[in-house]
């Protein structure tokens, strides 16, 4: 005599709500509204994160524009909050199907078990992309992998896995929210709920990029207005290693590589060259960003003294002896463009330290991390 599974029970929270409500918000067509915004976000979370991906690690043909001025911030700003606003749709959408995970028997043929597999991949995918993702903003890296190659190429997965899902689910969908429901009352009232929630966590971070709304940050690792002359810091020049080499008298910036001839300038004759003003933002990948004003020596007039192509690319090195960001390149839309600067003061001050004191790179339109602090060599080629 073959038993049969006992009846799968439900979580407290739906043993407490009138049975027909709770067929409501596992039926096909909550899950369709949900999956449809769910879908969405995670698109939108792909485009805005290849952006941040390819700006930083171009490949060899690709010459990102050093205009508009804030493209950067923008789009990197809705990756991470729109982000965090997509936690409660992925939580809401699994409560919503969980049921189906354990249909009896859990594989009814070939067809059914590859469909199944890719669901699992779909739902893995995720939520690998949104844990790692806030561990990440929270600077909490509980894993051992380096976040950044993982979050792009399981994104690929992600998306990947989604389209499929589309194509296989998308009928089904379609007709499901076409279906005219009957007794709609406590659907909507779960729907307006999970709108809510995102609504909220996008109010409490929005204001880590957006500086009237500072405040109202409480969820932000990094705030406006935090940090030395009110700007925030991720990494230290004592982090780093480099608060001895960036005080030393003798610090120079050279540079040299594809050049007429090689140049060596002291600070004092960076601020004797013509100085510029620049209102830029620092943007970071963690989603914060802030505007400052910084002052300082136009890149491309110091390359013009080393008699510089003006095809070249530059190699931008701090004095930082390790890491993946100690120094950057720097294409020709941004060198030549007039407001990336070597500046040397910020806010009205002289930079401090832990902002890249003697000398740093600003430039429109560009990643936090690629912003290289504490420069002393620029390399032509």
């Amino acid at each position: 005599m073959v038993r049969r599974p006992a009846p799968l029970n439900p979580p407290a929270f739906a043993r407490t709500l009138p049975g027909r409500f709770t067929s409501r918000l596992h039926d096909e067509r909550t899950a369709s509204l949900l999956g449809i915004a769910l879908g969405a976000a995670v698109l939108v979370s792909f485009g805005t994160g290849l952006v941040s991906h390819f700006m930083q690690q171009p490949a060899a043909w690709m010459r990102w524009p050093s205009r508009p001025v804030n493209l950067y911030r923008v789009t990197q700003g809705v990756h991470v909050i729109g982000g965090l606003a997509t936690v409660p749709l992925l939580l809401a959408k699994l409560w919503t199907v969980y049921p189906r995970l354990w249909q009896w028997p859990p594989v009814r043929s070939i067809g059914h078990g590859v469909q199944r597999l890719l669901v699992f991949v779909l739902v893995g995918a995720a939520l690998f992309q949104f844990v790692t993702g806030v561990l990440n903003i929270a600077y909490w890296y509980a894993f051992r992998f380096f976040f950044t190659t993982a979050h792009y190429w399981t994104a690929y997965i992600l998306v990947g896995a989604l389209l499929i899902h589309i194509a296989d689910e998308g009928a089904k969908a379609r007709r499901a929210v076409m279906t005219r429901p009957q007794d709609a009352v406590g659907r909507r009232a779960f729907l307006l709920t999970v709108a809510g929630a995102s609504a909220a966590i996008a109010a409490t971070t929005v204001g880590e990029a957006v500086t009237p709304l500072a405040r109202l940050a409480v969820l932000a690792p990094r705030r406006p207005g935090t940090g030395p002359q009110d700007v925030p810091v991720n990494k230290s020049a004592a982090a780093t290693g480099v608060t001895a080499a960036a005080r030393d008298p003798a610090w120079r910036l050279t540079v040299t590589g594809r050049v007429a001839r090689e140049v060596s300038l002291t600070l004092a004759d960076l601020r004797a060259l013509p100085q510029h003003t620049a209102r830029l933002p620092i943007a970071c990948v963690e989603g914060w960003s802030v505007e400052a004003d910084w002052r300082g020596v136009r890149l491309r007039d110091v390359l013009h003294l080393a008699g510089t192509a003006d095809d070249a690319r530059v190699r931008v090195e701090s004095l930082e002896r390790g890491g993946r960001y100690r120094a950057s390149r720097v294409d020709p839309p941004h060198w030549h463009d007039p407001l990336t600067l070597l500046a040397l003061g910020m806010n009205g001050a002289p930079l401090a330290l832990d902002h890249g004191y003697p000398c740093r790179l600003i430039a429109p339109n560009r990643p936090g991390v690629m912003q290289t602090k504490w420069v002393h060599r620029l390399v032509v080629s």
